[in-house]
């Protein structure tokens, strides 16, 4: 579930609590949440590493060490704990990361479906995670034309492509009903139809939307929180999100619930109509 603000917000978090801290030791509980080695070697590489900065990419986390850079990816329920080295270790802590000033950062997930890779510094930008990714959404190369070319050769619906990581990276489930809401698009409109003033609102609303979002913490929805005692504002600023069969905030028409591509999907009928009804 975390998308783009709430790895941001994971993110900052976690600048102030672990920065500059050595890594004495890592424990490998659940060694599947490790993609691109085994739990021993990802462990023993780590020993002696300083947590030097933490950036993001899209929805990936990276921990930039002395030699290395660790990517974590939160998918639906990551989360991440500072505790005590002492303190136990629960169920749900699959990777332990204890330090020389004996406290201990924890990656908890519920469902296991987070993951890891460990890359050299100097393989940062070709590392596989890296290579599927687009645009963020603040590249000054995201503009219109930019999406008229991909999109011109695609009949899906712009809901299932404005989910797509490898054009524009970071929007989720979430945001998407969000963007298309300000944006006065149906979701189900095929994006190869889409005029040159519909892509440029779709990246302005992009930008507003994850800008607010970031103000605000991101969203909690659900059993998602960012961190512990960290929890998000934004779902407080949803407009159809999440609100099937309530008032549209803006013409008042009750909010629609789909699924498209899999996904639950919201939206207004009335301010999102299709386009043959326009």
């Amino acid at each position: 579930m975390p998308e783009l603000p709430e790895v941001e917000t994971v993110k900052e978090t976690l600048k102030r609590k672990v920065l500059g801290k050595e890594i004495k030791d890592v424990k490998v509980i659940y060694s599947k949440i490790i993609e691109n080695m085994d739990g021993d070697e990802f462990s023993q590489k780590l020993v002696g590493e300083r947590i030097n900065d933490i950036t993001r990419r899209g929805k990936w986390l990276v921990f930039h060490l002395d030699h290395y850079c660790l990517l974590s990816h939160l998918r639906m329920e990551g989360k991440y704990f500072l505790k005590n080295i002492s303190d136990e270790i629960t169920k749900h802590q699959h990777v332990v990361f204890n330090f020389t000033d004996d406290t201990s950062l924890r990656y908890a997930d519920t469902r296991k479906f987070g993951r890891m890779y460990l890359v050299p510094k100097s393989e940062l930008e070709s590392a596989k995670p890296f290579q599927e990714l687009g645009l963020e959404p603040w590249d000054k190369r995201l503009n219109h034309q930019y999406l008229k070319e991909i999109y011109k050769s695609k009949r899906l619906p712009i809901k299932t492509v404005i989910l797509d990581q490898g054009i524009i990276t970071g929007i989720g489930n979430i945001y998407a009903d969000e963007i298309l809401f300000l944006s006065g698009i149906n979701p189900f409109t095929p994006c190869n139809e889409l005029a040159e003033k519909d892509l440029d609102n779709i990246i302005k609303n992009t930008r507003k939307t994850l800008e607010k979002a970031i103000s605000e913490g991101g969203t909690t929805i659900r059993s998602y929180t960012s961190d512990e005692g960290v929890t998000g504002l934004f779902q407080n600023n949803l407009y159809v999100h999440c609100r099937a069969n309530e008032k549209c905030l803006k013409c008042h028409s009750i909010i629609e619930k789909t699924r498209i591509g899999g996904r639950g999907t919201y939206y207004c009928p009335n301010c999102q109509k299709k386009r043959d009804e326009s």
